[in-house]
């Protein structure tokens, strides 16, 4: 014979039961309504639109004609081939190269190319596999000749970067002595250092190569030993469904093979008027 107080007890243990169950489903119903709805991959072939992250001053990598609004450079014609190949539209989104992660986590993006993976950049997105190597190498003003990375990692030296770039956080590591100065783009850096604000802009081979070309009286380029080399990569929003990380990847390897990615890099050289005689010693790409 159960007493009054016994169901009372029974009853709120049925409840409590039914409470786990009812959650239980709930979890249950989530992933399964997020892989209804689909990753990146899917929502970009119902769409039929393909976003990337575009620096407007990123030449050579990818600019912006303020003239006419065209995208153009490498990135810009390695995205224009993926979209093509995936019979989807390309559209820039402008951004930074210090923003390009965020607005991969806002959903503005889908893929930011020219990311150069960092630990902590790896915290936080998902990268492909290397688009191509690159270099660092320093804009040395007139008069400021290092040759390694130790010669530069002085108090009395400073050190122009993009804040929260490749370029910021190889020279913070690397020269911890020197003083770091941080501009928003890679343009005020540079002029940084033709003001004499600076003595050195820590920046990619292209990048440097194309400032010195277009302005001599920055200084020169100088790739500081030991070199050090870092890859170009797409990055992507972390997600669980890895459908289109994993087939960019085969694309890009698809696309090295195919010569069309070495065709891009040089053709967005050409553009910025630099020829292979201006690479500096060492570097290959």
């Amino acid at each position: 014979m159960v007493n009054r107080r016994e169901l009372a007890g029974l009853m709120g243990m049925g409840a409590a039961v039914a409470a786990v169950g009812t959650a239980a489903a709930g979890m249950a119903a989530a992933p399964a309504a997020a892989q209804e709805a689909g990753g990146s991959f899917d929502r970009i072939l119902k769409a039929k639109k393909l976003r990337i992250g575009g620096v407007a001053t990123g030449a050579p990598w990818i600019m912006k004609d303020q003239s006419t609004g065209q995208w153009s450079g490498q990135f810009w014609d390695i995205a224009s081939a993926l979209a093509t190949d995936m019979d989807v539209a390309l559209e820039v989104v402008e951004t930074t190269w210090g923003n390009g992660i965020l607005d991969l986590q806002a959903n503005k993006i889908d893929i930011m190319f020219g990311m150069n993976p960092t630990p902590k950049r790896a915290l936080a997105v998902d990268f492909s596999v290397p688009i191509y190597n690159s270099a660092l190498v320093v804009i040395a003003k007139p008069g400021f000749e290092p040759k390694t990375w130790a010669d530069m990692n002085k108090p009395e030296v400073k050190i122009a970067v993009d804040v929260g770039s490749a370029h910021d956080q190889v020279a913070s590591r690397l020269c911890p002595k020197a003083q770091i100065i941080r501009f928003k783009s890679l343009d005020e850096a540079t002029l940084a250092v033709r003001s004499g604000r600076a003595d050195a802009q820590s920046i990619f081979w292209m990048g440097g190569v194309r400032a010195v070309k277009r302005d001599p009286g920055l200084g020169k380029v100088v790739v500081p030993q030991p070199m050090f080399g870092s890859t170009s990569n797409a990055a992507f929003r972390r997600e669980p469904d890895k459908t289109l990380r994993d087939f960019v990847n085969t694309w890009i390897v698809y696309a090295q093979g195919l010569g069309l990615i070495r065709e891009a890099v040089v053709n967005s050289l050409a553009k910025v008027d630099i020829a292979m005689s201006d690479i500096p010693e060492g570097i290959t790409f």
